[in-house]
C-alpha cells in the first residue's frame, strides 16, 4: 500500500495507544488486515507499515477508520482516527459509529443517506460484522437521552426594502414580507408539527409497500426521501419538544431503510442504518423505540446465524427498555430472544422465552395505548415466532400447528411474512415425511417470491430446496421443480 510522504513529527498518540492495548506492531497490522476483510478489503499491512505510521506517515483511504475501530474493540471505548493522531477520512466503513452528540449523529447519518442514494454500489456489498454490534449496543444501554436537541432559528438578514414594507393592521411594518422571506430562504427551515406528521405518513406508506412487495421495490425512493427531506429538517430550527419528535420520526424512517436493505441482502449497509437509527432514538429520548431497533438488529443476527449475538441484543433491549414498557412490546422483546435461542438449539431457554412472550401478549388489553410500530405484533405474529422456533428446534409437529394458526390469522397485506410462514410450514411438513404437501406449499411460496423484490424471500425458498436434496428423485420433487421453473 502506498503512503503519503512522512511527517517529521512521530505519532506519540498512536504509540501510547499501542502500549495501552498491548499490541505488537505485527499484531496491530494483522488485526487491521482482518477487519479489512470483514468489509471486503484486501489489505496487506505488516509490522513495517505500523513502524511507518509511528514515524508520522498517514495511511490512505479507509485505513485510519479501521485502525480506530481495532482500538475501539480492544479498549472498549469509542476512538476516532483523530484520537490516534491520524487524518480523518470518509470511508465506506463509516456508519457503525455511535455519535457523541446529536449534531455528530446528523452528520454521520446524512453522509450515509447521500452515499446510498448515489451510485455507490460498494455500500451494498459491505459485509455484516458481528463485532460491530458491541460498542453501539453498550453505548445505548449505558447512555442517556441528549440534554438538548433544540436548534434556534438563525437570525435572518432581511433586505432594507422588505424591512420597511407596510404590514397589515396590528402588525409591525414589513411583517408579512419578512414572514415570506423567511419561509423561502431555504436552509434553516422551521420544523412544524405538520412536517412530523408527514414523516409519519411517509413511513406508513413505505412500510406497507415493504410488507406487500419486498424491500427492493421502494428502498431507493425512501433513501432519497431521507436525504432530500429529512436532512434539511434535522439541520433546520426547532424547539425541544418538536426536536424530540423529529428525531423519533427520522429514527423510524432510518430503521426502515435498514430493514429494506436487510431484505435485499445488503447486510453491512443495513447494520449501519440500524446503528444510526439507534443513535437517533437516543436523541429522541425514546428508550422503547431504541429497544425496538435492537430487536431488529437481533432479527438480522438470527437470519445470518449469529444466535449468541441475537440473544445478547434482545437482552440488552429488555434491560434498556425497563419493566414499564407496554405488554405488546414486552412480548416482542421476549419472542425475539426466543428466536436466538432457537438458532442455537437451546430448547429450555427458547421455550422459557416463548412462554414469557405469550404471557405478555395475553396481558395486553384492547384499549392499551401502544406505539404505532408494534401494532403488527399480534397473535398471528406470535404464532409465526413459535413456528420458526419449533422448526429450528426440529419440533416439526408443533411448528405445523403454529404456522397454520399464523396463516389463518395473518392479514393478506403482510404478504412477505405469509410467504415466510408458508415455507416454515412446508419445511415442517417435510420433517414429518409429508413430501407431497411440503412440495405443494413450497411451490406456492416460490411463485410468490418471484413476484417480490426480496432476497430473503428467495433465500427461504432456497433453504427449503436444500432440504429437498435427499428426495431429489422423488416424483413430488420433480413436479415441484417443474412448477418453480414455470415461474422463472
Amino acid at each position: 500500500m502506498s503512503e503519503r510522504p512522512a511527517q517529521r513529527t512521530p505519532n506519540r498518540q498512536l504509540a501510547a495507544l499501542i502500549a495501552e492495548a498491548g499490541f505488537s506492531n505485527a499484531g496491530l497490522a494483522r488485526r487491521v488486515d482482518q477487519l479489512g476483510l470483514e468489509h471486503g478489503l484486501d489489505l496487506r499491512y505488516d509490522k513495517t507499515s505500523v513502524t511507518r505510521w509511528l514515524r508520522g506517515q498517514q495511511p490512505r483511504g479507509t485505513t485510519p477508520a479501521l485502525i480506530a475501530e481495532v482500538f475501539t474493540r480492544r479498549l472498549g471505548r469509542r476512538l476516532t482516527a483523530q484520537d490516534l493522531g491520524l487524518d480523518a477520512c470518509a470511508p465506506v466503513y463509516a456508519g457503525l459509529e455511535f455519535a457523541a452528540t446529536p449534531d455528530e449523529a446528523v452528520d454521520i447519518v446524512s453522509g450515509l443517506w447521500r452515499k446510498d442514494s448515489g451510485s455507490h454500489a460498494e455500500l451494498r456489498k459491505i459485509a455484516f460484522t458481528s463485532a460491530g454490534l458491541v460498542v453501539p449496543s453498550r453505548d445505548w444501554l449505558i447512555g442517556r437521552a441528549d440534554e438538548k436537541v433544540a436548534r434556534p432559528e438563525p437570525a435572518v438578514r432581511v433586505p432594507a426594502q422588505i424591512r420597511s414594507a407596510g404590514g397589515p393592521a396590528g402588525r409591525p411594518p414589513g411583517f408579512a414580507a419578512r414572514r415570506r422571506y423567511a419561509a423561502e430562504r431555504g436552509p434553516g427551515q422551521r420544523v412544524t408539527g405538520g412536517d412530523i406528521a408527514a414523516l409519519r405518513s411517509v413511513g406508513e406508506l413505505f412500510r406497507t409497500l415493504d410488507d406487500a412487495y419486498g424491500g427492493g421495490h421502494a428502498r431507493q425512493a425512501l433513501v432519497r426521501y431521507l436525504e432530500h427531506e429529512c436532512e434539511p429538517m434535522l439541520r433546520g430550527s426547532y424547539g425541544e419538544q418538536t426536536g424530540r419528535r423529529l428525531f423519533a420520526a427520522v429514527a423510524d424512517l432510518t430503521r426502515l431503510a435498514g430493514w429494506t436493505s436487510y431484505d435485499i441482502g445488503a447486510h453491512g449497509l443495513a447494520q449501519r442504518y440500524f446503528v444510526q437509527a439507534l443513535r437517533l432514538s437516543q436523541a429522541a429520548a425514546d428508550r422503547t423505540y431504541g429497544a425496538y431497533v435492537l430487536v431488529t438488529m437481533s432479527r438480522q443476527a438470527v437470519y445470518l446465524g449469529h444466535g449468541r449475538e441475537a440473544v445478547q441484543l434482545a437482552r440488552v433491549a429488555q434491560q434498556g427498555a425497563g419493566g414499564s414498557t407496554p405488554p405488546r412490546v414486552q412480548a416482542l422483546l421476549h419472542a425475539v430472544e426466543a428466536r436466538g435461542h432457537g438458532v442455537l438449539g437451546e430448547v429450555r431457554a427458547c421455550t422459557a422465552a416463548l412462554v414469557r412472550a405469550e404471557r405478555a401478549l395475553e396481558s395486553a388489553r384492547p384499549g392499551d395505548e401502544v406505539p404505532h410500530w408494534v401494532r403488527f405484533f399480534d397473535e398471528a405474529q406470535l404464532a409465526d415466532e413459535f413456528a420458526h422456533c419449533h422448526r429450528d428446534l426440529q419440533q416439526f409437529r408443533a411448528a405445523v400447528q403454529h404456522a397454520e394458526r399464523s396463516l389463518q390469522l395473518r392479514a393478506p397485506g403482510y404478504a412477505r411474512s405469509r410467504l415466510f410462514c408458508r415455507v416454515v410450514l412446508a419445511t415442517a411438513r417435510l420433517g414429518l415425511g409429508e413430501l407431497d404437501q411440503a412440495c405443494l406449499l413450497a411451490a406456492e411460496a416460490a411463485g410468490q417470491a418471484a413476484e417480490m423484490r426480496s432476497v430473503r424471500a428467495v433465500e427461504y425458498v432456497r433453504d427449503f430446496e436444500r432440504r429437498l436434496e435427499p428426495y431429489r428423485d422423488a416424483a413430488p420433487v420433480r413436479v415441484y421443480r417443474d412448477r418453480v421453473a414455470a415461474h422463472g
